[in-house]
């Protein structure tokens, strides 16, 4: 089945829609929906004064059926930006339409177009549709890096505490 896509940058105005669809990816991954906290500060970063990230939509017949997440990081080595993909979802009922491989295909371009050495993502490990789409694009899975994360809850211990009395640390990195 070929739908007509539709891929535009998301706008303020489109701010319930993202959030629906963060909603129903949230029930995808089995996860907490966002807060009503968390909403406000989603939408005031994607669509504030400074945005900390970027989004965008693809319709089909005018509905919202997918959302892409996504911002620059910066490689030292290469010295170029790097387009770090979030978020790429698609509603299950749209799926097998073509629509996540058009919005990942204008991401790719969005990257070329910025100038940027590479674009990254992570995929869950247990999502082995997300994981054959990316590999039959010919995207590589790094198995040489890991991915390490701190939370907010990890900061404060980090913070509050010298080089020297963190487990392991020897000094300056």
């Amino acid at each position: 089945m070929t739908d007509s896509i539709e891929i535009t940058r998301a706008t303020r105005g489109d701010g319930p829609i993202l959030l629906t669809l963060i909603d129903a990816l949230a029930d995808f991954e089995k996860l907490q929906k966002p807060s009503g906290e968390a909403r406000v500060r989603l939408l005031e970063h994607g669509f504030g004064e400074r945005p900390r990230f970027e989004t965008w939509l693809a319709r089909v017949e005018g509905k919202a059926v997918a959302y892409a997440l996504a911002f620059e990081t910066y490689s030292s080595f290469l010295a170029l930006p790097t387009f770090y993909l979030e978020d790429l979802f698609v509603l299950p009922e749209y799926r097998k339409r073509k629509i996540g491989l058009a919005l990942f295909t204008y991401l790719v371009e969005e990257a070329q177009h910025r100038g940027c050495g590479r674009m990254e993502w992570a995929v869950l490990d247990w999502n082995t549709g997300a994981l054959r789409f990316y590999e039959r694009l010919g995207a590589r899975w790094l198995n040489d890096w890991k991915v390490y994360r701190l939370t907010r809850d990890d900061f404060a211990a980090i913070v509050g505490t010298s080089p020297r009395e963190i487990p392991g640390a020897r000094g300056d990195p």
